[in-house]
C-alpha cells in the first residue's frame, strides 16, 4: 500500500512545494487508466493503521460514541428550539425573533459542543464536515464512515427524545425541526442556499484547525457564529439545515421527505467545494502545513503525535500540541 508520506512530500528543490508522486511525471497522461488512478487514490488515504486496527483502538470508538453524543445533543437543543406548538407568526417582528432564537440556539450549541468534544472527536457532528475532510485526506475512510453513521444514528435518537418530551397533543404539528423549503422556493434555489451555508461553516472549520493560523480568540465560538450567520442566512429560504444528520432525524421520525435531497446533497457538496477552497485559497496549504493524520512513527505502532489539525490517535481540534 502506497503511504501517504511517500505520495506526498516537499520537494527538494527548497521551493518548499509539495511534490505529488500519485499522478507520475507531468504530461498529458500518466500511463494509468482512469480506474488505476482512482484505485491509486484510493490506496493514498491515510490508512498507515489498517482497517482492522483501527477498528480494534480503543480511542476510535470513544470519539465515535462521541460523534453519537454530540450529534444527539445539537438535535436536542437545535431542533428544540424550533418547535411549532403555536400557530406560525404573521407579523415579520414576531418571525424575525423565532430566526434569531433558532440560529442562536444552534450557535451556541455548537459552541459548547466543539468546546466539549473536541478534543476527543474533533467536534464534527455534521456529516458535510466530516466527508469533506474525507476528501482531502485528513481522516481515514475508516473512521469518516463511522463518524457519519454515529452522526445520522445520533441525530435520529436526538430528534426520538425530542418527539418523547413533546407534549402528546403537540406533537402532530411540533413539526420536531424538520427541515423543508419555504413556500414559493425552487429546489434548485433550496439547493444553493444550503450549498453556500455549507462552504462558510465548512472553511470556518479548516481555519480554525490550521496550526499556522495566528490564534485570534475562541475558536469553538467562531465555529459557531458560522452556524449563527449560516441560520440567519438561510432559515427563511429551507429552514436552514446545512447538516444532512441534524435533518436526517427529524424526518424519519415526522415523515417529512419532501426534498429530503436537498439536505443531504446540498451541504456535502458545499463541504467539500469549501475545503478544497480553503486548501487553494490559503499559503500554509501549498507548504503541507495541514498533515494528514492517522500516521505511525517510523513504521511502529507508537503514534506520533505531529502538528496536525486533527491529531493522529486523537483526531482533535488542536493548536500546534494544545487542546481547546
Amino acid at each position: 500500500m502506497a503511504s501517504p508520506n511517500e505520495l506526498y512530500s516537499i520537494g527538494e528543490s527548497g521551493s518548499g512545494n509539495p511534490v505529488n508522486k500519485l499522478n507520475g511525471p507531468p504530461g498529458p497522461t500518466n500511463g494509468y487508466s482512469p480506474v488505476e488512478n482512482m484505485k491509486r487514490y484510493m490506496e493514498s488515504l491515510p490508512q498507515d493503521f489498517t482497517f482492522k486496527e483501527e477498528l480494534c483502538n480503543q480511542h476510535f470508538w470513544k470519539a465515535v460514541r462521541t460523534e453519537f453524543l454530540a450529534t444527539l445533543l445539537l438535535t436536542v437543543l437545535g431542533c428544540g428550539s424550533c418547535l411549532r406548538w403555536k400557530a406560525p407568526p404573521t407579523d415579520q417582528i414576531t418571525a424575525a425573533a423565532v430566526e434569531l432564537r433558532v440560529a442562536l440556539a444552534f450557535g451556541l450549541a455548537v459552541t459548547t459542543l466543539v468546546q466539549c468534544v473536541g478534543q476527543v472527536s474533533g467536534g464534527h457532528m455534521n456529516p458535510a464536515v466530516t466527508i469533506a475532510l474525507l476528501v482531502t485526506r485528513h481522516i481515514s475512510l475508516t473512521r469518516s464512515a463511522a463518524y457519519v453513521a454515529a452522526q445520522c444514528l445520533g441525530g435520529l435518537a436526538g430528534a426520538g427524545i425530542l418527539y418523547g418530551l413533546t407534549p402528546q397533543g403537540q406533537r402532530p404539528n411540533a413539526g420536531l425541526g424538520a427541515t423543508e423549503p419555504a413556500v414559493g422556493v425552487a429546489a434548485s434555489e433550496a439547493f444553493g442556499i444550503e450549498f453556500l451555508a455549507s462552504v462558510v461553516v465548512v472553511i470556518t472549520v479548516l481555519s480554525n484547525m490550521d496550526p499556522h493560523r495566528t490564534d485570534m480568540g475562541f475558536r469553538a465560538l467562531s465555529i459557531g457564529f458560522s452556524y449563527v450567520v449560516g441560520h440567519l442566512l438561510a432559515f427563511p429560504y429551507t429552514g436552514a439545515s446545512f447538516n444532512p444528520a441534524r435533518s436526517f432525524g427529524p424526518a424519519i421520525v415526522t415523515h417529512t421527505w419532501r426534498l429530503l435531497w436537498v439536505y443531504c446533497v446540498g451541504p456535502v457538496l458545499g463541504g467539500i467545494i469549501g475545503v478544497v477552497t480553503y486548501d487553494y485559497t490559503q499559503e500554509t496549504h501549498a507548504q503541507q502545513v495541514l498533515r494528514r493524520s492517522f500516521r505511525k512513527k517510523n513504521g511502529n505502532t507508537v503514534i506520533n503525535r505531529d502538528l496536525s489539525a486533527l491529531s493522529n490517535n486523537e483526531t482533535e481540534l488542536t493548536l500546534d500540541h494544545c487542546r481547546l
